[in-house]
């Protein structure tokens, strides 16, 4: 638990440089939820060189760092990785790189805590990972989404495969397994997005014209009776961008409690689907030392016995 009495003062070399405060202070304060340390950012009990800063505050050489007395209650505090999870991610490495390694994220699993999740996988992997002094995500997974996850070992690998990310040299492909007979000759689905809010303060997203640009690119990959699995790459990354876009389309997601349909549950059952079907399958990117390209491919796992009971029901 990421406790203390008094203030701490931390003074930022070569190796925090460019990182952005909150994901100091978490890598600092281990076991405090992101939520309180927003907080304590916005109350100004962190101070960089006196100074009140915002959470997407980028630190520099030189910066003091006052890291105020922090007391978690037992509800707020990180919990401990069990055993089982701790088994299940240390066998989840796909392939490992001198600053980077790429997981297959397992479909149930937050990458991040917060929000009523008291752990992630990024907080899992930081105890399940005791020789790494520096783990962060380069890109994000729905939590019901399960394959390629790529995260940096090192500031140098973050800033390298942001950068990557940012200027669209990497490459992320996902199989999806939906509702219905997708068209062949519907390869791109192009819709503005818009988050909200639902009732229950759920995350949800719509298709909205005074939304956020969209496109996912979509291929079939094969035809069942009356479900369609289907290649998606996302063109631009908008949260729940290829459920939505393919809802829209009129083929949504089998498995998806957000997006789905009744049909679509009872044909999800009929194929004995638990869980959201869509896999990051594949990721490319340039290796950050060299700038050769790395492909990584997840296997599907259970999603692949599904596949086997759609095919004999065809």
């Amino acid at each position: 638990m990421a406790e203390g009495r008094e203030v701490q003062w931390a003074e930022i070399g070569d190796a925090q440089a460019g990182q952005r405060i909150d994901n100091f202070l978490h890598t600092r304060l281990k076991g405090a939820p992101r939520g309180l340390i927003y907080r304590i950012v916005r109350k100004g009990e962190v101070r960089v060189n006196k100074k009140r800063v915002k959470a997407d505050y980028r630190l520099a050489v030189g910066d003091v760092v006052r890291i105020p007395p922090l007391r978690l209650a037992p509800e707020e505090a990180v919990r401990e990785v069990s055993d089982n999870l701790r088994n299940l991610l240390a066998g989840s490495v796909l392939v490992e790189g001198p600053g980077w390694l790429v997981m297959n994220k397992p479909s149930g699993l937050a990458v991040h805590g917060g929000s009523g999740v008291k752990i992630g996988l990024i907080e899992a992997l930081r105890q399940v990972r005791e020789d790494l002094d520096f783990l962060e995500l380069v890109h994000r997974l729905d939590r019901d989404t399960s394959g390629c996850l790529l995260l940096a070992k090192s500031r140098q690998a973050l800033l390298t495969l942001n950068n990557a990310l940012k200027q669209r040299q990497m490459d992320k492909q996902y199989l999806a397994l939906v509702q219905g007979r997708w068209p062949a000759r519907r390869d791109y689905v192009s819709a503005r997005l818009d988050r909200f809010e639902a009732g229950n303060g759920e995350r949800r997203v719509r298709v909205d014209p005074q939304g956020k640009v969209s496109r996912t690119r979509f291929a079939v990959r094969e035809t069942f009776s009356h479900a369609t699995l289907v290649e998606a790459e996302p063109i631009t990354g908008r949260t729940h961008q290829i459920r939505v876009h393919a809802a829209h389309a009129g083929y949504p997601l089998l498995g998806d409690d957000k997006y789905g349909t009744r049909e679509g549950q009872r044909l999800a059952a009929k194929f004995g689907l638990e869980r959201l079907f869509l896999h990051a399958v594949a990721l490319t990117f340039p290796e950050p030392d060299s700038g050769r390209p790395v492909h990584v491919k997840a296997p599907l796992g259970e999603l692949e016995s599904v596949l086997e009971r759609a095919r004999d029901q065809r």
